[in-house]
């Protein structure tokens, strides 16, 4: 069974930081891209950040880059997005997701297609 658990939200004031976590199972984790996206009230889900699992290919929204970071533990099958000086417009709930491939799925970010697997998301709050 396919699982990914987004963890690690929170209340923050502005200009702090979180780090999220996604601990993927049930699918060879080196054969897949895997997301972060968010979804504020109101909004549609757009697409933060990807890495590319097989080549460790890299893709960012331009509302992030220089802020978010995102990495993964190969070995512990999972994928973290360091978010650093956060605005309260990134206030969403954050979902981490898996497309199998190399990251075309992720080229044009936020816009984004084609993702395979969604992990139930985890809240992000920055206050003002």
């Amino acid at each position: 069974e396919v699982q990914l658990q987004a963890s690690g939200g929170g209340l923050v004031q502005a200009g702090g930081s979180l780090r999220l976590s996604c601990a993927a199972s049930g699918f060879t984790f080196d054969d897949y891209t895997i997301g972060w996206f968010r979804q504020a009230p109101g909004k549609e889900r757009e697409g933060v950040s990807c890495l590319s699992s097989s080549d460790g290919s890299t893709y960012y929204a331009d509302s992030v880059k220089g802020r978010f970071t995102i990495s993964s533990d190969n070995a512990k099958n999972t994928v973290y997005l360091q978010m650093n000086s956060l605005k309260p417009e990134d206030t969403a709930v954050y979902y981490c997701a898996a497309s199998y491939g190399s990251g075309r799925h992720c080229l044009n970010l936020p816009y984004y297609y084609g993702m395979d697997y969604w992990g139930k998301g985890t809240q992000v709050t920055v206050s003002s």
